[in-house]
C-alpha cells in the first residue's frame, strides 16, 4: 500500500518506520518546506501535522481522491467544513484525537463508567491530562474526547479549563518534559474516590493505531471512527 505522510515531525517519523515494517511504501513526506507532489499516487494519507496545517492537508486529500486518517488536534472548529467536503468529494475520512488501541479501549471504559456514575450525584467528575512541553493545544484532543464521552452519558453539559460550575467538567492540562500522554478521569465524593487512568509509555501506540486505521480505510468511502476500525461498537 502506498502512504502519504502529511507532517513529518517526531510522530511522522515513527509512523514511517512502522509503515515500512508492515510492508508499505511512503510516496510523500510532507512538511512545511515541500509541496503535495506525489499525494495523488497514494492509496491513503496519514495526517499528523499541526493545527494550522490540518485543514489544508485534509482538503488536499479529498481533492486528490485520497482517503485520509488525521490525528492532528486543535483544528476542530473546521470539522463540519471538512465533513462537508468529504461528502462532496465522496472521500474517506477518519479523524481521531488518539489512535492508540489502548486509549480507544479507555474511551469505551470511560463511557461505561459515566453511565453508571450518572446515577450518583454525590460524585463530581474531573480530569487531568499531562503531555510534553512541545504540544501546542490544551486541553488535549484526547481529554476533550473523554469529556464528551462523559457529557453524552450524564447530566454534564460542558468542560472547562477554569473553575467548574455544577454542570461542567474541570480539565487540568499540564505540560511536563517529554511525557507522551497521561489521562486520568476522577470521580470524587466526600466518602471516596474512583479513578481510571491511561498512561502512554511512548509514541509507538499512537503510530501503530494510525497505520492500522490507514490500512482499514484504504479503498473505502465515508466518515468513520476508531470504533469502526476496532469493531468496538
Amino acid at each position: 500500500m502506498k502512504i502519504a505522510l502529511l507532517g513529518y515531525g517526531k510522530m511522522g517519523k515513527v509512523i514511517e518506520r512502522i509503515a515500512l515494517e508492515r510492508g508499505h511504501e511512503i510516496v510523500l513526506k510532507k512538511d512545511e518546506f515541500n509541496t503535495y507532489d506525489g499525494l495523488s499516487t497514494a492509496d491513503v494519507a496519514i495526517d499528523f501535522s499541526v493545527p494550522t496545517a490540518a485543514v489544508s492537508n485534509i482538503s488536499a486529500c479529498f481533492n486528490s481522491n485520497v482517503p485520509v486518517v488525521s490525528g492532528t488536534t486543535g483544528w476542530l472548529e473546521h470539522y463540519d467544513e471538512m465533513i462537508a467536503l468529504c461528502n462532496e468529494k465522496k472521500g474517506g475520512f477518519i479523524s481521531s484525537s488518539n489512535f492508540s488501541l489502548g486509549v480507544n479501549i479507555f474511551f469505551g471504559l470511560n463511557e461505561y463508567l459515566a453511565k453508571i456514575m450518572s446515577q450518583f450525584d454525590t460524585y463530581k467528575v474531573s480530569m487531568e491530562e499531562i503531555h510534553h512541553i512541545h504540544k501546542l493545544d490544551a486541553p488535549s484532543g484526547t481529554a476533550i474526547s473523554l469529556a464528551q464521552g462523559v457529557i453524552q452519558n450524564s447530566s454534564y453539559a460542558n468542560w472547562t479549563l477554569e473553575e467548574a460550575q455544577n454542570n461542567e467538567i474541570h480539565i487540568e492540562a499540564k505540560r511536563i518534559g517529554e511525557v507522551p500522554g497521561t489521562h486520568t478521569v476522577n470521580y470524587d465524593s466526600a466518602i471516596d474516590s474512583i479513578e481510571i487512568k491511561h498512561t502512554a509509555h511512548n509514541r509507538e501506540g499512537f503510530a501503530l493505531g494510525a497505520v492500522i486505521a490507514a490500512e482499514w480505510l484504504a479503498g473505502k468511502q465515508g466518515i468513520f471512527t476508531m470504533k469502526d476500525v476496532l469493531n468496538l461498537k
